[in-house]
């Protein structure tokens, strides 16, 4: 009875830090099957612009759009994947529509930016970004600090429908930063490793008590 309990305790909890462990890995599999659906989804072929895009239906769906930028753009302050600097949002006229378009990333040298009316023919991805969170500075001036959708086609008179360019021709000047899957959170890995290791530690310990008890009996 000495041995029988810590070794039936050490032994439920073993199987409970591995069985987390195994979640995490199934985790995993479905995480990476989400990924590999959105990434085929944006760089599938780009339609065009649907009439009432869907935010939960249509969001980084590939679109081509002929337009003509209508106004000034604005400035979004960050670090993004391409590096620091401001993307600049402009709205633009396609199809009768005024939208916005994210047309990339210029460097923090740029002291204002400037874009030719064009025409342009973009290919991109709807995008509804999550950039703004309650520590967001509010927009300083036709600079921002975060891409809000609605608060943008408001101050631009635009649809509140933002496509993040993936190309641009001819080149509008900002580098082109494409929806991609990098941002999209992925742990499972990690949080598997960390439940393995503690069941690691945890038989460990279990064999060490149990080691503890008997030289005691001895």
């Amino acid at each position: 009875m000495r041995f029988l309990v810590p070794f039936l305790f050490g032994l439920t909890g073993f199987a409970v830090l591995v069985a987390l462990g195994v979640w995490q890995l199934q985790r995993l599999d479905w995480k990476e099957g989400v990924i590999a659906q959105i990434e085929a989804r944006i760089t599938a072929a780009p339609v065009d612009l649907p009439p009432t895009p869907d935010q939960s239906a249509d969001n980084f769906l590939p679109v081509r759009l002929d337009a003509r930028v209508t106004g000034a753009p604005l400035r979004v302050l960050g670090a993004w994947r391409g590096g620091s600097g401001y993307r600049i949002v402009a709205p633009v006229e396609t199809g009768g529509r005024r939208v916005l378009v994210d047309f990339g990333l210029v460097p923090l040298s740029a002291s204002e930016t400037t874009l030719a009316p064009g025409p342009y023919a973009i290919i991109g991805n709807l995008s509804w970004p999550d950039d703004v969170t309650s520590a967001t500075p509010d927009p300083e001036g036709s600079t921002w600090f975060g891409r809000d959708v609605s608060a943008m086609a408001d101050t631009l008179g635009t649809d509140p429908l933002m496509v993040v360019a993936r190309t641009v021709t001819p080149s509008a000047g900002p580098q082109p930063l494409p929806v991609g899957v990098e941002g999209i959170p992925n742990s499972h890995l990690g949080y598997a490793i960390q439940w393995f290791g503690l069941a690691l530690v945890w038989l460990g310990m279990t064999v060490f008590l149990l080691w503890r008890i008997r030289r005691r009996t001895l």
